[in-house]
């Protein structure tokens, strides 16, 4: 299993990325995020998605050359539309916008619409802390999460993910699906041949499964019950309604070859600490020490280790450079 550093996998999925059709600008944007996934150990964002972005945009289930519309449609509220294209580019084409729109206001939202799912939320969430800025985000998936008591799918694993500015990077991190589970977990204990925890998902009549198979066909169930439920709901409403993009029942298997374009959306939060004063940071170090002072306990995001070298399956970096390899 060979060792590769980040910027070795960026390249290489860069080069994948043009290989299948997309432009510079939108290739080093979702490459970035890949080897950034890899790096903080999300192996399921990482290149382990590299395929289907590729096939996607062979098939032109997402495009890969389109420009982002950036509008600033109130004073405090951007829009960066993907038109179809991947999430990354438009985050990036809106932040800028955005962050100005929170120093100015104390607060801005920053709405993405129309765009490939987005993989890590917590990729984007962390670019603003890097700026001093508190930011909270959303986004929803391909129908997987029943309601509870219930055996059909609903929502997607809807993320929700928090960063909070630090003085050497975020203070706070955190990024998870308000599902029991991300759905990749399912899939890799069944390609394992593994079976997975009781209160992941239910089978298709609804009943509590421990067979991956079995999960597949029938549905996640939420974390905590209907307190992630309700969390999901959340996300749902503010990634789909507010964006103006699609719910999760009306967007196929996230990473089947062709089909409509995903449409997802992504709705984040963008905070100045410092509106009301200077004292966000002292209120936050008081909760971080007395985390600290207790053996084995830590805030979320805290000595978060980046990886400076990943091991990387054989068969796994073999298709990740045929994926770089141009069209005869």
């Amino acid at each position: 299993m060979p060792n590769k550093t980040p910027q070795e996998i960026e390249t290489a999925a860069n080069a994948a990325l043009i290989a299948h059709g997309a432009g510079d600008t939108q290739a080093a944007a979702v490459a970035r995020a890949v080897a950034r996934a890899e790096e903080t150990g999300n192996i399921i964002c990482g290149l382990y998605y590299l395929e289907s972005y590729c096939t996607q945009l062979a098939s032109g289930r997402v495009n890969g050359t389109v420009t982002p519309a950036v509008t600033n449609p109130r004073p405090a509220s951007v829009l960066a539309d993907a038109r179809f294209g991947f999430a990354q580019p438009a985050f990036a084409a809106g932040l800028e916008t955005a962050l100005a729109a929170a120093k100015a206001n104390g607060v801005a939202t920053l709405s993405v619409a129309n765009a490939h799912t987005c993989t890590s939320l917590g990729f984007f969430t962390e670019q603003c802390a890097e700026r001093g800025f508190l930011a909270i985000g959303f986004t929803n998936a391909s129908p997987v999460v029943a309601p509870p008591g219930g055996n059909k799918a609903v929502i997607g694993t809807n993320p929700i993910a928090m960063s909070v500015p630090g003085d050497n990077g975020p203070a706070l991190h955190f990024d998870f699906s308000t599902s029991a589970v991300a759905l990749g977990k399912i899939t890799m204990a069944k390609a394992a041949g593994e079976p997975i925890p009781l209160g992941w998902a239910v089978d298709a009549q609804g009943q509590p499964t421990t067979d991956p198979e079995a999960a597949l066909k029938g549905a996640l169930v939420s974390a905590g019950g209907y307190k992630g439920w309700g969390f999901g709901l959340m996300a749902e409403l503010l990634a789909a309604g507010i964006t103006g993009s699609v719910n999760s029942l009306d967007v196929g298997g996230l990473k089947l070859p062709d089909g409509p374009p995903h449409g997802l959306g992504q709705f984040y939060f963008i905070l100045d600490p410092e509106t009301h004063g200077d004292q966000f940071a002292t209120r936050f170090a008081r909760v971080a020490e007395a985390v600290a002072a207790q053996e084995g306990a830590r805030i979320p995001g805290a000595d978060r280790r980046i990886l400076t070298e990943i091991a990387v399956p054989d068969a796994l970096w073999a298709q990740v450079q045929a994926l770089g390899q141009p069209s005869a």
